[in-house]
């Protein structure tokens, strides 16, 4: 018997090595095998397949993937201040590989765990901002590195001010250096520890440029914001690249 396969796994999963065996929508793969590496948390699974190649020759492949689940993202910004607020808080992947203190800028994020995306966003804007707010503002939908890990993320923007504030959170008028606006965000029982960053837009664009901002999904909604987003009507500004 064997957690996760037959047996529950720490949150009640069975039938985990059944996943993507039935998958029809590629005539040109047919997966022979799939085998659960860990499933402590999120799930690491080794899948055999076979792979016709576009000469029309097959090959025995074999790849890990990495499930932790789909997730959301989203942009608050106030386009009359114009501002974004952001979170800040430690990240060990980032911090073991290269970054300096693990300290990352971020956009509010999570994964669903069941719920649809945009309840879901509007759970996690809450809980790492203080914010609640309307319905969001659909942005796209993609993989964020489907060589290993099968996460979809969804991307949206929602405006923010005041009046969304949970907890009321201290304007920033002016920013020299990255300066957190309110701490403690987050869920306690998780880890948590979110600040949140109240940022003039084209500060957060320039920080793209120096590296403080290294967050993938952000600088995407950053850049989206500017090209096609809520500042797109706005003065130029100077582009990260």
């Amino acid at each position: 018997m064997t957690a996760g396969l037959d047996t529950p796994d720490r949150r009640g999963r069975t039938g985990l090595d059944r996943h993507g065996r039935d998958l029809t929508g590629n005539p040109r793969v047919r997966v022979r095998d799939v085998d659960v590496l860990s499933c402590d948390w999120y799930v690491l699974r080794r899948t055999t397949f076979d792979y016709q190649h576009s000469d029309g020759h097959w090959s025995r492949e074999q790849r890990e993937t990495y499930d932790r689940g789909d997730g959301a993202t989203v942009l608050l910004h106030n386009t009359g201040r114009r501002t974004v607020l952001l979170t800040r808080q430690f990240r060990l992947p980032a911090y073991v590989n290269g970054h300096p203190d693990g300290m990352l800028i971020e956009a509010a994020a999570g994964l669903l765990d069941g719920d649809a995306p945009e309840e879901a966003i509007r759970r996690e804007a809450a809980e790492e901002t203080g914010h609640v707010i309307g319905a969001p503002e659909p942005v796209f939908t993609v993989y964020m590195s489907p060589g290993s890990v099968t996460e979809r993320l969804h991307f949206y923007a929602a405006p923010y001010d005041p009046v969304t504030a949970v907890t009321a959170v201290t304007a920033v008028t002016a920013v020299t250096a990255v300066t957190a606006v309110n701490d403690g965000y987050g869920v306690a029982e998780e880890g948590e520890d979110i600040a949140t960053l109240e940022l003039p837009f084209d500060e957060a664009l320039a920080m793209i440029r120096s590296g403080d901002i290294a967050d993938a999904k952000t600088i995407m909604l950053l850049q989206w914001a500017a090209l096609d987003g809520p500042f797109r009507h706005s003065a130029p500004v100077a582009r990260p690249y």
